[in-house]
């Protein structure tokens, strides 16, 4: 088993939450993977309100219990895997929170995006490769788009179709090569 750890960072913390789904999914597809041990990171776990750190994030001076839990759990990983849903042409503002009360633990990593909605959450997956950039986030090609439509039963019961395995396997392989080369970056 490599050393590289990623997370599977679940950005939804609505109750009857598609995410949940979907991010056990991902877990469950990782299992079988030599190349790295993933994790899920559950945004329920970690309540932060919004963003209330008087210094910038790029400083690193966190002055708030809860945001040094959440740094020192993001500075764990070698990568990171966001499942998203898409809200209103975005991602979920608790994930776009979350991100943001950080800098230096998401710095020359690499992220994998997943997301869900109803045109499979592809713009929700732009603006997260646009906020990843901006944080020294490497981001990788693949990405994993479910719909509603036809990846869910009833919009809520998650039953993906084959045509994202090949998908999925070629997304782990992206992931821990980069997290793997970035790791040699970090020193």
């Amino acid at each position: 088993m490599s050393d590289l750890k990623i997370a599977v960072i679940l950005g939804s913390t609505r109750p009857g939450r598609n995410g949940k789904a979907v991010a056990d999914w991902v877990l469950d597809r990782s299992g079988a993977r030599t190349g790295a041990e993933y994790e899920l990171v559950d945004l329920a776990d970690y309540p932060l309100p919004h963003l209330d750190e008087a210094i910038p994030p790029a400083m690193g001076q966190y002055q708030g219990e809860h945001t040094k839990a959440w740094a020192a759990k993001i500075a764990e990983f070698d990568g990171y895997i966001f499942v998203t849903p898409e809200y209103n042409h975005s991602t979920s503002g608790v994930l776009k929170n979350a991100i943001d009360y950080l800098y230096g633990e998401w710095n020359n990593k690499a992220a994998a995006f997943v997301s869900y909605g109803s045109l499979g959450g592809a713009r929700a997956i732009e603006h997260l490769r646009t906020v990843a950039s901006e944080l020294q986030l490497a981001h990788v090609r693949q990405q994993l788009s479910f719909s509603l439509f036809t990846d869910f039963e009833n919009f809520s019961v998650f039953k993906p179709s084959e045509q994202h395995d090949a998908a999925t396997t070629t997304l782990f392989d992206q992931l821990e090569s980069w997290a793997g080369a970035l790791k040699t970056v970090r020193g």
